[in-house]
């Protein structure tokens, strides 16, 4: 009996990594080979498989639907909006803490909150 449990989740378990692989596809893209250490170096830098980077632009592809392609930085409409409210707190006077210069008044400030 204690086989066949270890049969069954052995079983069940082969089925879940055959179908977390299924659910995965490839893409082969040509690029300059320069181009591609040199993303993979910063990528492992970041902490991040190169896999990584390509899926996450993929997404932002999907979820945009554009594709940005400029040599001036443009900021991305979510981070837009995160800066209208900064801005608008900053003109209201909320969620500041004005200037803090010692470990002392940083303390006595995270204390009041």
């Amino acid at each position: 009996m204690g086989l066949l449990l270890f049969y069954t989740h052995l079983t069940s378990y082969s089925h879940c990594i055959y179908y977390r692989y299924m659910a995965k596809t490839m893409i082969n893209v040509k690029t300059d080979k320069e181009v591609k250490n040199n993303a993979r170096r910063l990528a492992e830098d970041l902490g991040i498989s190169l896999s990584d980077v390509i899926n996450v632009s993929l997404r932002n592809f999907i979820r945009t639907r554009e594709i940005r392609i400029s040599n001036v930085p443009h900021m991305t409409p979510e981070l837009e909006n995160l800066l209208g409210v900064i801005e608008h707190d900053i003109k209201t006077g909320k969620n500041l803490s004005g200037s803090l210069e010692t470990t002392r008044e940083v303390r006595r400030h995270l204390d009041s909150l």
